[in-house]
Order: structure tokens, then sequence, then C-alpha cells
């Protein structure tokens, strides 16, 4: 069982028999992990997180919550193989939306302080991060930073609206997690991974957290309130 994007492609290149399950990567199409969702067609499946197709959504929804935003920084992790695809994705929503897109790449945890300096000096007024591990690992410092530079942001990780963040679109839920282990199960019975499509989440969390709104001076919607799974009081 692989949890991210370059372990699956780690593992694919030393074998191509040994059955290997994704535990919702990002993108496993868009990386060449697999064939086509329906059918995977090597020795990889499992589930996907969806990151390239959501990441529309987020724009959306942070639009949503704050109208006025029309410089969004983005932080990416650009040498994860699943940050280019959701970019894309990305620059096409802004282009609807009629945002401008601030893309600041990063290499480590190092590199974020210099990622929200140039947002600063760009202007940004809001702040995405792409669907990497390493934002939901750093998600204290990213936080922190957001409320240094005062940027309301939205992120794919409900943990970080825990740690302090504004709001987080996360399909990256328990029971998409849970659906991994009948993946093992089927493979163990006999199925083959070629044959097993590969299952994208039906579930959703929308967090908003108010007590950041409020240090922001910020008025969240009451339609976005009312969507959302968990609210921060």
């Amino acid at each position: 069982m692989v949890t991210t994007t370059p372990a699956a492609q780690a593992v694919e290149s030393a074998t191509q028999t040994i059955p290997i399950v994704m535990m919702a990567l990002g993108d496993p199409v868009g990386t060449g992990l697999v064939s086509s969702l329906a059918r995977p067609g090597g020795n990889i499946t499992g589930l996907t997180m969806m990151a390239s197709g959501l990441s529309a959504k987020r724009l959306a929804l942070l639009k949503e919550a704050v109208p006025t935003i029309s410089r969004v920084l983005v932080l990416s992790y650009l040498v994860d193989p699943i940050a280019p695809p959701q970019i894309n994705e990305l620059e096409r929503a802004a282009r609807t939306l009629g945002v401008k897109l601030l893309v600041q790449g990063i290499e480590s945890a190092d590199d974020l302080p210099a990622a929200f300096e140039a947002g600063g000096r760009e202007r940004a007024d809001g702040l995405l991060t792409t669907v990497e591990s390493i934002f939901a690992a750093q998600r204290k410092r990213v936080v922190e930073l957001a409320a240094r530079y005062r940027l309301p942001a939205l992120f794919p990780y409900r943990a970080m609206v825990d740690a302090g963040g504004l709001m987080a679109y996360d399909s990256y839920t328990p029971d998409l997690v849970a659906q991994a282990a009948t993946y093992v199960d089927r493979i163990l019975k006999g199925a083959k991974p070629a044959e097993l499509p590969v299952e994208q989440p039906t579930k959703f969390e929308l967090a908003i957290n108010l007590k950041t709104a409020k240090a922001l001076r910020l008025t969240i919607p009451p339609s976005l309130l009312l969507r959302a799974d968990q609210v921060i009081q």
C-alpha cells in the first residue's frame, strides 16, 4: 500500500507484477500510474483524492467566501508529479473567476517564508495550496504565515483549519481511507488490480474557522456556512 505519488512511482519502477494499492493518491491518471480510472490496466489500483479536479472547486469556494479577492498566492510543491496538473486546473478556473494567480513553488519548508514574502510584494489578497503532503506536515507554519500576512486561505486538509486556518475543502475523509482495506481484501481473494476500478471520493468536507474569520475581519456568507460540515466558533 502506498500513500504518495513519488512512492507509487518508485514501487512501480521496481515491479510490474506485485499488486500495489494506492491510498488516495492525487491524480493517478494524470501522472501515468494507471491507464484510466475504470480500467487501471497494470498492477496498481486503489483510491484517488481527485487533487486536480478539486483545485478549481477550492478556488471557487475561496472566491465565494471573499468575493473581493483578485490576486491569489498559490503555494505548490512543484517537484511532486501531482502539482503541475493542479496548477493547470487552477489557471483555467482563475480565468473564469477573474482572479490572477501568483504561483510560488517550494522545495522544502525553508522556502515558505520567501514564498509569502513574494506574495506580499505582489499584493496577494488570498491563499491556496495544492495537495501535497508537505503542506499537511507544515500546517502550523503555513497557517502562522497566512495569519501574519493576513491572507484569507482555503486549504486541502481539514487539519489545517484545526490548526487555525480559515477554510478547508477535504476529500481525504475517514470513509475514503477505510475503503483502501477493501482493495487489499479483494486482491488477496484473487481479483486483478488491472480490472479493479480506481475509486473516487463521494464525500467531501468543508470546514470553516470563524475565529480566524473574525481575526481577519471577514464575514463568511451564510450560504457557505450552511454548507459547512464543521464550523469552529
